[in-house]
């Protein structure tokens, strides 16, 4: 799980994959409509589409000559649940903060 998760959180650090992740929440698409709005070469795009694929966030497959993309969110469910443990630590540290300073308080 660590491992597809360190994947997760590289290919998220993208701000060109995340676009595509975004793009792909309307449905499949092929690389080349993926790489349009970006104005990104096939190659480019298809280079990204393999790390995207690499962390699990996309699956490919062949229609032809054309390789379509659909989004695989399982992966963003593992990293939003891990990411939750950290809010839960974070709520409990600020709550005892909170009742510190209003103890303070005159």
């Amino acid at each position: 799980m660590v491992e597809r998760l360190d994947a997760t959180f590289h290919a998220l650090s993208d701000p060109t994959r995340r676009g595509m992740l975004a793009a792909l929440t309307l449905g499949e698409q092929s690389i080349g409509a993926l790489a349009e709005p970006l104005a990104m070469s096939f190659a480019g795009a298809s280079k990204h589409v393999k790390v995207l694929e690499g962390a699990g966030l996309v699956t490919r497959r062949k229609v032809g000559r054309t390789q379509l993309c659909r989004l695989n969110p399982t992966p963003l469910a593992e990293a939003e649940q891990w990411l939750k443990q950290w809010e839960t630590f974070w709520n409990t540290r600020l709550d005892t903060l909170e009742a510190l300073l209003r103890e303070e308080q005159p």
